[in-house]
Formats: C-alpha cells, sequence, structure tokens
C-alpha cells in the first residue's frame, strides 16, 4: 500500500468508470485485498505446513506422540497467545500511522513491541521448570505426560525469537509489504520442516528423538526467522525513511498504548486458547480414543483455519490503513469484500469435511499400531461434521473480530470471548464428562459456542462505533501543518 493511501484513493474515486475500473479494481474491492492478503496466506500456509508436517510425521512415528503434541501445544500458547498478540498489535499502529503519512513513528511503535516481545520471552522460561506439574493437571496416562512435558519443554525456547518475530513482521505487514512477511516465515519454515525429518526418525548420523526432535526443530527455525527479520528490519533505507534505528529507546506513552489496545487482543486468545485447552482436558478423561480424535480433528482444522488468518490479517491492515486516513467508508467496503473471500473458502473446507473424511484422516495413518490408529479414526469423521458447521461461523468471526482488532475495538472482542465461552462450551463439556457422556455432545457445544461468537461480532461491526476509533495519538499541530 501507498504511504498516502488517501491521495491515491481520491484519484482512483473521481476516475470515470471503465472495464478497466470493476468493481473488483477500486479501493476496497477485491484486487486490492487479495493483492495484501496473498503473500499473508501462503505465509499461514507455510505454517500449516509446519502443522501439518509435524502431525504426519509423529503419528508415522508413534500415534501416541500425536496426541501427546497437541495438548503440550495447548499449554505453549496458553500464554503464548496472549504475548503473541500484544506484540503484533504494532502492526495495526504501523497501519494508522502510514495511513496518516507520520513515517516517523512506524519506527519507534514496532521498538516498543520488540522490548515488550525481549521481555516477555525470557520470562516464558519460567514454563521449563513447571512443565511437569502443568502436564499433571490434565490427568493422562505416564506415557503420555512424559512426552507432553518433553514437547513443551522445547517449545519455550521458540518462545522470545517467535515473539520478535511477530512485532517485526508487523512492520512489514502494517505497511503493506507482505511479501517480505512471507521471505521470513518461509525461511524458518523450511528449516523446521527438514530438521524434524531429520531428528524424530534419527537420519543423517542424528540420534532418533521422536517429539522431542520435533520440539527441537520448531525451536531452530524460529530463531532462523526471527534474525533474518531483524537483518531485514534494520536495512538503511528502512533506518532514514521511519527511523528503525533511531526510534530504539522505550518511549513510555507509546509502550502504553501498545498494551492499552494491544493487550486486550491478545487477552481475547488466551481466553480463547485457555477453553479450548480446558476443553481438551477434559475431553482426556473421555479415555485415549476421544483426546486422539480431538487432536486429530482440531490439527486438520488448524490446517484449513491458518490461512483464512491471513485474510483475516490484511482486512485488519486496510482498515487501520483507511482509519488512519481518514476513510472509514473504504475500511467497511475492505471488510466486506474479506468476507466474501473467507466465507467461499472455508465453504469448501466444509464440503471437504464432510464428503471426504476417510480420505483426510488416512493421511496420517501408520502401520505400527493399526488397532491403536483405528479406534481414533472411527470417532473423527463425527467430530468432522461439526467443525465442517462451525467453520463456517468461524469466517465470520475471522472477518470481523480483525476488522475490529485494526480499528482498536480489542476490548469488546476480550470480553465477548469470556462471557460466551465458559456458558455455552465449558460448563456444559464438564457436566458432559463428568456424566460419562459421548464426545459428540461435546463437540455440539463447541459448535454452539462459535455459532453465537459469529452473531455476536456481526452486530457489533454493524453498529459502526468502530469507525471513530483510533490508536495512534493525535498529530501534533507542526506535523498537520507539514502535510497541508
Amino acid at each position: 500500500m501507498p504511504d498516502h493511501a488517501n491521495d491515491v484513493d481520491a484519484v482512483a474515486e473521481a476516475a470515470p468508470p471503465t472495464k478497466a475500473l470493476r468493481r473488483e479494481n477500486r479501493p476496497g474491492g477485491s484486487r486490492e485485498l487479495l493483492t495484501l492478503a496473498l503473500p499473508l496466506v501462503v505465509s499461514q500456509g507455510f505454517m500449516t505446513v509446519q502443522v501439518f508436517v509435524d502431525t504426519v510425521l509423529l503419528a508415522w512415528h508413534d500415534p501416541g506422540e500425536m496426541a501427546a503434541s497437541f495438548p503440550a501445544v495447548m499449554w505453549f500458547w496458553l500464554p503464548f497467545g496472549l504475548l503473541q498478540v500484544t506484540a503484533g498489535y504494532v502492526s495495526t499502529f504501523v497501519a494508522q500511522y502510514s495511513g496518516a503519512g507520520r513515517l516517523e513513528r512506524v519506527g519507534p511503535a514496532v521498538w516498543q513491541g520488540i522490548h515488550f516481545a525481549v521481555l516477555a520471552g525470557l520470562a516464558f522460561l519460567v514454563i521449563i521448570p513447571a512443565a511437569p506439574y502443568l502436564i499433571a493437571l490434565g490427568g493422562h496416562t505416564a506415557s503420555l505426560q512424559a512426552m507432553e512435558t518433553a514437547y513443551l519443554r522445547c517449545m519455550c525456547f521458540a518462545a522470545l525469537p517467535m515473539l520478535v518475530m511477530a512485532a517485526i513482521n508487523g512492520f512489514f505487514s502494517g505497511r503493506g509489504q507482505t511479501w517480505t512477511v512471507l521471505l521470513i516465515e518461509a525461511a524458518g519454515t523450511s528449516v523446521n520442516v527438514a530438521l524434524a525429518l531429520v531428528l524424530i526418525f534419527g537420519r543423517a548420523g542424528f540420534p532418533e528423538l521422536g517429539i522431542t526432535g520435533a520440539g527441537i526443530a520448531t525451536a531452530v527455525g524460529s530463531w532462523t526467522s526471527a534474525l533474518l527479520a531483524l537483518v531485514l528490519f534494520l536495512q538503511r533505507r528502512y533506518r532514514e525513511q521511519f527511523s528503525t534505528l533511531a526510534g530504539w529507546r522505550h518511549q513510555r506513552d507509546l509502550f502504553a498504548r501498545l498494551m492499552r489496545y494491544g493487550g486486550p487482543a491478545g487477552v481475547q486468545v488466551f481466553l480463547d486458547v485457555l477453553v479450548f485447552h480446558v476443553f481438551i482436558q477434559m475431553v482426556g478423561q473421555l479415555g485415549e480414543a476421544a483426546v486422539g480424535a480431538t487432536t486429530l480433528t482440531i490439527r486438520l482444522n488448524m490446517v484449513a483455519f491458518l490461512p483464512m488468518m491471513g485474510m483475516g490479517q490484511a482486512v485488519s491492515i486496510l482498515v487501520g490503513q483507511r482509519l488512519g486516513s481518514d476513510r472509514p467508508d473504504l475500511a467497511e467496503r475492505s471488510v466486506y469484500t474479506g468476507l466474501k473471500w473467507v466465507f467461499g473458502y472455508m465453504s469448501m473446507v466444509a464440503a471437504a469435511y464432510v464428503l471426504i473424511p476417510g480420505t483426510l484422516v488416512s493421511v496420517f495413518e501408520n502401520d505400527r499400531d493399526p488397532a491403536r490408529f483405528a479406534a481414533i479414526a472411527a470417532v473423527v469423521p463425527t467430530l468432522l461434521a461439526c467443525a465442517a458447521l462451525y467453520s463456517l461461523a468461524d469466517s465470520v468471526n475471522v472477518t470481523f473480530s480483525f476488522a475490529l482488532r485494526g480499528a482498536g475495538d480489542t476490548r469488546f472482542v476480550s470480553l465477548l470471548t469470556f462471557a460466551l465461552a465458559w456458558p455455552i462450551m465449558v460448563f456444559p463439556t464438564f457436566l458432559i464428562v463428568r456424566a460419562g457422556g459421548n464426545i459428540f455432545w461435546a463437540w455440539v457445544f463447541v459448535t454452539a459456542y462459535i455459532l453465537s461468537m459469529a452473531v455476536c461480532f456481526f452486530f457489533r461491526f454493524r453498529t459502526g462505533l468502530w469507525k471513530s476509533m483510533r490508536v495512534i495519538e493525535a498529530a501534533p499541530v507542526e506535523s498537520e501543518e507539514r502535510f497541508l
């Protein structure tokens, strides 16, 4: 996106209608959105590949490791999701500053995110000694707990670089330079996948490390991406235009703003991960087949869900840029364009869940313990039917929640998650588990929760309150005069 997006928009809006200037090509149309979103979607695709490959490799090595990986990841994401979204909320500041033409404020905003990332990443290491005690809360079998603990400890070393990468990626994505984000993600994912192939099965002279090898590969890949992002961020052209080096100092007011708006956005992710974490722990008490089927289903859903997040990020960036340049009308148009594409994509995913569940599950099959895998696979098609329904609702959730986040309406997003999750999903699932009920009913409550979220996000967006919101401070008088 150009830094003075409002000037470009004004020219495009004033141009006479021609065949070349179709609805999809105008500001807020499909062409603009897809140009920005494609690298982010592909970037999320690299994450999808990473999740998918790790899951498949672990399933081939030992179905128990595949089952153990997800509870460990949930423990990791419980605090990490909060921290990552808070650090990554830098992208909204960058988008609004860029839209307003205040480029000198971009670098300092990113550095506040980096400062937060380093402090949070170091604090994250406290989880390493606490890992066995956290894992024990799930009440899983001793063999599963040992594998979950090993994987969680490895993941903790990936937290700091992943947080730094989230903050620096906000610099590139917030300005619309999304192909650079793709490059950063691709570098780390490539290293991760290559190492996972070697370390899980013990090839090329390395010992067979199983699930521990998968965790080590994730940590090394994350450091690769973070270091590359830092090198790119400190290039001379960015130092001169955006103060990416001169703005490294801590700025109390700017840091406080990042915490004020990014914090609630992070809390929303924390609460969302928390309720699903509690859900996984409760489902684990229904037996290994139930938790294995739930793990496999959610992993499949993550593979489909992550590309949709790229589109949501693009919507958030466009909303931030448009509000920074005082064009809420174009922001709204971009949101509805995004909804059209996200809903269409998730409709195809939902159809696959319903029509070819056996084919999807067969990818994870191995010959080491066929009876164990068969027990898991028998449950998955029923759970995928629920996932098909809530995936359509999630297209609404992602589009409107990211739109609200791009405006700064993060407190509502956080409060809504808390208000709906526990009464609709968590407590009913608890009662089902206590009664020794069927895993299907637990997933019915998950679906009801996501559907209710979609309805609430839609109506919040329709109120239009977000159109008057900004996360950046008002421009000083001298800055306003300079752009007259």
